[in-house]
């Protein structure tokens, strides 16, 4: 792993550099974990208003890297090897999605960690995830 400790704002410009198609702000990263706010427009509803699922796994996603990268350091071919959800309920149309990770496991090789998304200013989860990174080792 790396062993070079990184700020939020390393990890804000690394996500802004190789990332620029992505509309998440990163709130807070560190102590294993990561909260992540992402804005919703009208492009991102399905039919019935709700917001869609492609959306809150996004969230989910990049939750769980952001926390990974909190603690291995700037690591980018740390990729997805599963992803898991469960949508439990409507998310407010009109408000951001937050997702909030706290890594499980941290290993050499794997990092395993859970995602609770939340409409803003709700306290009831809208989805849960959970997610396996594969993480490259130096060589």
């Amino acid at each position: 792993m790396n062993a070079k400790k990184v700020t939020q704002s390393d990890i804000i410009d690394f996500i802004k550099t190789e990332f620029p198609q992505s509309k998440c702000i990163i709130d807070a990263v560190g102590d294993k974990s990561a909260t992540i706010r992402h804005a919703i427009t009208e492009a991102e509803l399905r039919p019935g208003g709700t917001v869609s699922g492609p959306v809150m796994m996004f969230v989910a996603d990049v939750a769980l890297y952001v926390a990974i990268l909190g603690e291995i350091g700037i690591v980018p071919l740390t990729v997805t090897t599963s992803l898991n959800i469960n949508f439990l309920r409507k998310p407010a149309a009109d408000k951001a999605i937050i997702g909030v990770c706290k890594l499980i496991k941290l290993g050499r090789t794997l990092a395993i960690g859970e995602v609770s998304i939340y409409s803003e200013g709700n306290d009831e989860m809208v989805a849960h995830a959970v997610g396996t990174y594969a993480i490259p080792q130096a060589k």
